[in-house]
């Protein structure tokens, strides 16, 4: 992706996050100058990739299959495996219109999609038996905003802004935005976007940045090169 295309996401992003009501940490807004003279004070920030992160799943077709996300807080896997500490994780994501997040899964985290606002949000899921159903104490019922539901492996679930699905690792799915651009909140298990993420198909979670400009603000994935 080309950074003018990454920086002109970040302002439409930053704009319609606070359209519903939503206001992005203060480094979201650092420059990568300001990053770098802080990075001792972001230091919890950039070990745990808190912040902007734009992909086109390395496929150079963001309209078609990419996702836009901002990390809020994040723990550390550390905490996590003693079972202690910072174990969860907040972002926003937008799922533009028709706009596919490929079908993938996680084998740590646990996560609860939301819808925050706009369209609505379509999740396709399989669970991780070997009929694609939900094992074990969810008697093959999936839940939405705490209830459970029956449900056909494969189906794809429509969620209005205010409800939500809960995913188990293991589960796989893929979303995208029906009949507008979605934005997205995902509440989850301690976010590892680099050793945690299975796809279906050979693809990157990370685009592959031309600098044809200056970045407006960092990346998570910007962070080794840049401070």
């Amino acid at each position: 992706m080309k950074r003018s295309r990454i920086n002109e996401i970040l302002g439409a992003a930053d704009e319609m996050i606070r359209h519903y009501g939503f206001v992005l940490p203060p480094f979201a807004y650092w420059t990568p100058e300001e990053f770098a003279a802080r990075k001792d004070d972001a230091r919890h920030v950039i070990d745990a990739r808190c912040g902007w992160d734009i992909t086109d799943y390395g496929a150079g077709r963001f309209d078609e299959m990419g996702l836009f996300l901002f990390t809020l807080r994040n723990g550390l896997l550390s905490d996590l495996q003693r079972g202690g500490g910072m174990c969860y994780a907040e972002k926003l994501l937008i799922s533009k219109q028709d706009q596919l997040s490929p079908m993938h899964t996680h084998v740590i985290k646990a996560e609860d999609i939301i819808n925050r606002g706009g369209a609505t949000l379509v999740v396709e899921l399989f669970g991780c038996d070997e009929q694609g159903g939900f094992d074990g104490d969810r008697g093959g019922r999936v839940m939405c905003d705490g209830i459970m539901r029956d449900f056909t492996p494969g189906e794809k679930l429509r969620l209005a802004p205010g409800e939500s699905v809960t995913l188990k690792p293991g589960d796989w799915h893929a979303f995208w935005g029906e009949g507008g651009d979605v934005l997205v909140g995902e509440v989850s298990t301690v976010n590892d976007d680099e050793t945690d993420n299975i796809f279906r198909e050979p693809i990157g979670r990370f685009a592959k940045i031309e600098e044809d400009e200056a970045p407006r603000h960092l990346l998570v994935s910007d962070y080794a090169g840049w401070i």
